[in-house]
């Protein structure tokens, strides 16, 4: 990847039918080797609570953290389109998302990602209005976990998949760029992802969007207790480069997700 991916060029992979990849990154080293192996974006993912700072849930993460750690991916100066998500509670207001979207932006990110439904369209139309371009988050939210009462598939019954198609549009129209779709059936997911014209991005969301996510530290097989829909790419290949390469190739080809990974 020669030349810095932006907006413009996942719209065109979307267009094109191309899958494209985001990888998630906290720190130089990785956001550089991430970069290198193709991935077209970087999440800077407020998952850092769980993986870097050992909590529970990413719900005591705070945008001084999400800030610091932009700032540490934004040094390797990566081609990969950098997003950086919005912690906890930091857009609960517009005048803290403004607040929240400057700090990220002025840090490095090239968009912020916030988690939630039709409630943050006048925010998002705001951010975007003012420069900060959204990537927003449906389905199972993480932020959201103890409301959820646990990590839990969403849009299994029909009122819920039709509220998740709504949210979907709603958000689009508001002035969203990207859209994650996370732990939902994938019937529901390639639904949404042939109604809009945005790009899509999948994790546990089944191969019917046009991208997929996975943390970094599950792709490596680092983590203790991985969700159904990770696997380890490190089992079969034998450095961190080779595995980041393969789990690119493998959303490009279509051979990741695999059904053993999706939802029903």
């Amino acid at each position: 990847m020669s030349k810095r991916v932006t907006i413009s060029t996942l719209n065109k992979m979307k267009a094109a039918g191309e899958k494209f990849v985001m990888i998630t990154a906290y720190d130089a080293t990785f956001a550089r080797l991430v970069s290198e192996a193709g991935a077209e974006t970087i999440l800077v993912g407020d998952s850092l609570g769980m993986v870097l700072q050992g909590h529970d849930t990413t719900v005591p993460v705070s945008i001084d953290d999400m800030a610091y750690h932009t700032a540490c991916v934004s040094r390797a100066k990566p081609h990969s389109l950098i997003v950086a998500d919005m912690p906890f509670m930091s857009y609960d207001t517009p005048e803290n998302a403004l607040r929240s979207g400057m700090a990220l932006m002025q840090a490095g990110a090239q968009m912020v990602k916030l988690e939630g439904g039709i409630w943050l369209s006048d925010t998002i139309e705001m951010l975007v209005e003012r420069g900060v371009p959204v990537c927003a988050h449906l389905g199972l939210t993480p932020q959201s976990v103890n409301v959820f009462g646990g990590y839990r598939v969403q849009g299994r019954t029909p009122k819920e998949a039709k509220s998740i198609l709504a949210d979907a549009v709603e958000i689009q129209d508001a002035g969203a760029s990207l859209l994650v779709l996370e732990c939902i059936p994938a019937p529901l997911a390639a639904d949404i992802t042939r109604k809009l014209d945005i790009p899509v991005i999948g994790i546990g969301a089944g191969g019917g969007t046009d991208a997929q996510v996975l943390v970094l530290h599950d792709l490596l097989g680092l983590s203790e207790h991985p969700a159904k829909f990770v696997e380890n790419f490190m089992e079969n290949n034998g450095s961190v480069q080779e595995s980041l390469s393969a789990f690119v190739d493998a959303v490009k080809s279509g051979r990741y997700p695999r059904d053993e990974h999706t939802y029903n």
